[in-house]
C-alpha cells in the first residue's frame, strides 16, 4: 500500500507539504450565503481544502423519541433527540455541487463524508476527488466497501475504534479496490481535551499501516494540530465557523477564520522547522562556529617556557588549536615568545609533528534521509 495518496493531483503523505482540511459541518447554519463565505474563508486562512457532510436526518437516523434515540451522557447536544441535531447540522445537497463550484474557482478542493450509499451514489455524480469515513461509521464495513468500489482516494476517521476495528476497516477498503487510504486519528468527544489526543498514536498508525496518517482534532485551539504534525501527521482537519458567537451545533470546537489562518502559520513554520535528520553546521551555524572554544596562550610565553594551567587555556573563540589538544601541549616547551592573548598554533609548540590542523576545521554535514 502507498505511503503517499493524490487528491486532486495534490501528493499527501511523509515528508510532502501537510494537507490542511477546513470542515464546514454544520457551521453553515443553513445559510448558503454563510456556506460560500465560509469556503471563502478557508481559501483566505490558507486551507487546502473543504469538506462537507452528505446526509439527511432521515438517512443518518430515525425521527423518534424512545430512549436509543435520545442525547445523554454530557455531551453538548443532551437533552436532544438524534434526529432533531442532524436536523438542524445536515447541509442541504442541492448546495453542494454548487459549492464545489465555487471551491475550485478559488483553488480549493472539496470533498465530502458520505453516510449511506445514496450520498455516495450523489457524492460520484459530483465527481469529488476523495471520499471520507467518518469516526462513527468505520464500523460500517458495507459503506466503506461501497466508497472503496469508486476508486477514489479514501480518508478513514478513527475516533473510538480499537486496532482491530482499524484493521477490519482498512482490510475491508482494500478488499474492495481502495488503493490510496489514509487514516485520521480522531478523539470523538466534543470539544476533546487535549490529555486525551494521545498524538502518539500518529507514528505508530503509520508504522503499522503504511499508510499516510493526520489528524481529526475537535480540541478548542491550534496547538494539537501543530503537534500532531511535529508527531508525523500528514493532513490536519479542522472545524471553521465564521463566529462562534454565532452558536449551533459545533461551533464549541470550531476555529473562526483569523485563528485558522494563525493554525495553517503555525502549521508552516513547523513542518519547515521539522526539515530532516542533519548533522554538522547548517547554513545559518556558520556564522557562529568561531565562537567554539580553542587553544589560546593567557599569560605571556617565552621561548623555551614549559605550557602549564597558568598560560594556556581552553577559550572562545576558535582561532586556536582544537581543545582536545590541550593534554598533549601542556608539558612541552614553547618554540617562540608568544604574547597573552594569541591563539595557540602546532608552529609555536617545539618539536610538534601535528597530524591535525587549527580550527576552524573544514565543515561536514551528514544528512540522513527519514
Amino acid at each position: 500500500m502507498s505511503k503517499v495518496i493524490h487528491i486532486a493531483g495534490r501528493p499527501i503523505g511523509p515528508e510532502k507539504t501537510v494537507f490542511i482540511v477546513a470542515e464546514l459541518s454544520a457551521n453553515h447554519h443553513h445559510r448558503y450565503d454563510q456556506a460560500v463565505r465560509l469556503i471563502e474563508a478557508a481559501k483566505q486562512a490558507g486551507a487546502d481544502a473543504v469538506k462537507l457532510q452528505t446526509y439527511t436526518p432521515d438517512t443518518i437516523t430515525l425521527r423518534s423519541t424512545a430512549e436509543p434515540f435520545q442525547i445523554r451522557g454530557g455531551t453538548l447536544w443532551d437533552g436532544r433527540t438524534l434526529h432533531d441535531l442532524y436536523q438542524e447540522a445536515f447541509m442541504p445537497w442541492e448546495w453542494q455541487p454548487r459549492l464545489k463550484q465555487v471551491a475550485e474557482q478559488l483553488g480549493l478542493i472539496l470533498f465530502s463524508s458520505a453516510f449511506d450509499s445514496t450520498a455516495i451514489d450523489f457524492l460520484e455524480r459530483m465527481d469529488v476527488p476523495a471520499h471520507k469515513v467518518a469516526s462513527p461509521e468505520l464500523v460500517d464495513i458495507p459503506l466503506i466497501e461501497a466508497m472503496a468500489r469508486t476508486g477514489k482516494p479514501l480518508l478513514i476517521s478513527t475516533g473510538m475504534a480499537t486496532l482491530d476495528e482499524i484493521t477490519e476497516a482498512v482490510k475491508a477498503a482494500r478488499g474492495a479496490g481502495a488503493r490510496e487510504i489514509a487514516l485520521l486519528k480522531c478523539t470523538s468527544a466534543y470539544p476533546a481535551p487535549p490529555e486525551e489526543m494521545n498524538l502518539r498514536t500518529i507514528p505508530d498508525l503509520a508504522r503499522r499501516f503504511e499508510m499516510p496518517v493526520g489528524l481529526s482534532d475537535h480540541t478548542r485551539e491550534h496547538t494539537v494540530a501543530v503537534a500532531a504534525v511535529a508527531c508525523g501527521a500528514a493532513i490536519i482537519e479542522k472545524h471553521l465557523v465564521l463566529s462562534r458567537s454565532d452558536v449551533g451545533p459545533d461551533t464549541a470546537f470550531s476555529l473562526e477564520p483569523q485563528e485558522f489562518a494563525r493554525m495553517v502559520e503555525a502549521i508552516r513554520i513547523a513542518e519547515r522547522a521539522l526539515g530532516e535528520a542533519r548533522y554538522g553546521v547548517c547554513r545559518e551555524e556558520s556564522k557562529s562556529r568561531r565562537f567554539r572554544r580553542s587553544l589560546f596562550v593567557v599569560a605571556d610565553v617565552k621561548a623555551g617556557e614549559t605550557f602549564t594551567v597558568a598560560n594556556l587555556r581552553s577559550i572562545r573563540p576558535a582561532d586556536g588549536l582544537h581543545p582536545r589538544h590541550l593534554p598533549e601541549v601542556l608539558g612541552r616547551r614553547a618554540s617562540t615568545d608568544i604574547a597573552a592573548g594569541t591563539p595557540l598554533g602546532w608552529a609555536m609548540v617545539a618539536n610538534a609533528s601535528p597530524s591535525v590542523t587549527t580550527q576552524p576545521a573544514r565543515c561536514e554535514t551528514h544528512k540522513v534521509n527519514r
